[in-house]
């Protein structure tokens, strides 16, 4: 049986070696894989305070903060203002990045790519058919939907066919991850 439901409620979060904040992995490609290994990972994150960014050589990665306060991000020398209404910002994971919290504690969903692998995500009104062909496609729920509740991430290849059409107009998070 595949699964293709990832349960918000399901979800383990371990401190940072930083002590700055906690993640939470949700999905990793290939399963099992390791911080050096993975093809593509899929986590949500706690920042609690200000402070550098691991660096991921040879991965790209796209942060959204999901809710909370705000930060400002700096990477390779540019400062970026994310916040719960902004879009989701696309990085080198090998470029140097810290953020400044401008406001209390927030969540973020991180989604990470060895390249050559590119990820798009996009905050809105979710097309479930649209990532067809693509290695992955999955959708981060903003709302309750379906029995489902705000946050469960939804494997929209594996998900059957009538919760894929449930799901069209939730609002999400949408990625698709391919070459």
């Amino acid at each position: 049986m595949t699964t293709w439901h990832y349960a918000a409620s399901a979800r383990r979060f371990q401190p940072w070696k930083n002590g700055g904040g906690e993640t939470a992995e949700i999905m990793v490609s290939p399963l099992g894989a390791g911080f050096d290994d993975f093809d593509w990972r899929i986590s949500t994150a706690i920042v609690a305070q200000s402070g550098p960014f691991s660096g991921f050589p040879g991965v790209d990665r796209v942060l959204t903060v999901i809710e909370g306060g705000a930060m400002e991000l700096t990477v390779a020398g540019r400062p970026q203002r994310l916040d719960a209404g902004s879009d989701p910002f696309a990085f080198p994971g090998d470029a140097p990045a810290s953020a400044v919290l401008t406001g209390p504690a927030l969540l973020d969903f991180n989604v990470m790519v060895r390249r050559p692998l590119r990820a798009t995500v996009r905050r809105g009104r979710l097309e479930p058919e649209a990532g067809q062909g693509a290695r992955a496609h999955l959708a981060l729920l903003l709302e309750d939907v379906g029995g489902m509740a705000r946050l469960d991430l939804i494997d929209l290849q594996a998900a059957p066919p009538a919760t894929r059409a449930g799901l069209a107009g939730a609002l999400a998070l949408e990625v698709v991850i391919g070459s």
